[in-house]
């Protein structure tokens, strides 16, 4: 992981490194996904990486999709909020916190929401497996936003569309290209895909998002992917800014547990 990483942020083009501001420093956490245990590892590698390092205003942004797919949801955001009360941690909204909010009130949302993922999201609330498989779709409906507390709803509904920090743009999936930031879509931050992953141009800012899976974080010019697949290749990544630097922490699932790697970016 550590060599691939390097290779792919030596051949990160780089006119002018995008900065943050003097005096600040930025954790940016991918795709969740229910991965409570590769999420907890991350946190301590985070806080560990952070008190070894010179003294900075240290803000961790959450780029979306906390919950569906993986097995506990639920004790995911219960350990976001908590990691928000001991420290500065902002939240962004990705289209599957989306999708469950919608799912409060229109059925085929609901069918949908449970398609990709959130079966598994609403199991996590201790919903008994077999009603879960046997109840029609309205009933099993009514069942979920009853077992889901409503502190969950209103800590997602108050999750961010994009934060811009310095030259960085910090967004779920992407932003739509030609289009100015503050003119962006609620939408397209939270589902896009095309155009934005093939543009090679400008956003009015240096991108960080998730939303799209690689096996290891994607570094373009003008953008940095970190979904790795935390419930699909077992691998939850951040990504630390300060200045111009850039270094990534991987909480990794083996055979042997989990294990935790950082990858820092060489000099030029």
């Amino acid at each position: 992981m550590l060599a691939k990483i390097r290779n792919l942020l030596g051949r990160a083009p780089s006119a002018r490194l995008p900065q943050l501001p003097i005096g600040q420093r930025i954790y940016a956490i991918g795709d969740i996904h229910g991965r409570l245990d590769l999420f907890e590892r991350l946190i301590e590698a985070i806080e560990r990486d952070d008190a070894q390092r010179n003294s900075a205003h240290s803000l961790v942004i959450l780029l979306g999709d906390l919950i569906d797919r993986g097995p506990d949801s639920a004790g995911v955001l219960a350990r976001a909020r908590q990691w928000a009360r001991e420290r500065d941690v902002e939240f962004i909204q990705g289209n599957h916190e989306e999708m469950l909010l919608v799912s409060r009130d229109k059925l085929d949302a609901f069918r949908s929401f449970l398609k990709f993922g959130g079966r598994e999201t609403i199991l996590s609330y201790g919903m008994d497996p077999q009603f879960v498989m046997d109840a029609e779709l309205d009933e099993l409906q009514r069942a979920a936003m009853e077992a889901i507390p409503q502190d969950d709803f209103d800590f997602i509904d108050g999750f961010q569309k994009m934060i811009r920090v310095g030259d960085y743009v910090f967004v779920h999936a992407g932003v739509r290209p030609e289009t100015p930031l503050e003119n962006q879509l609620g939408h397209d931050c939270r589902w896009i895909r095309e155009p934005f992953l093939s543009h090679n141009g400008e956003f009015g800012g240096f991108v960080i998002h998730g939303h799209t899976i690689t096996q290891e974080p994607e570094i373009r010019g003008n953008r940095v992917g970190i979904d790795t697949g935390a419930y699909m290749h077992g691998r939850l990544t951040a990504i630390g800014l300060q200045g111009s630097e850039r270094w990534f922490i991987q909480a990794c699932e083996s055979e042997g547990g989990i294990t935790v790697q950082v990858a820092a970016e060489a000099p030029a």
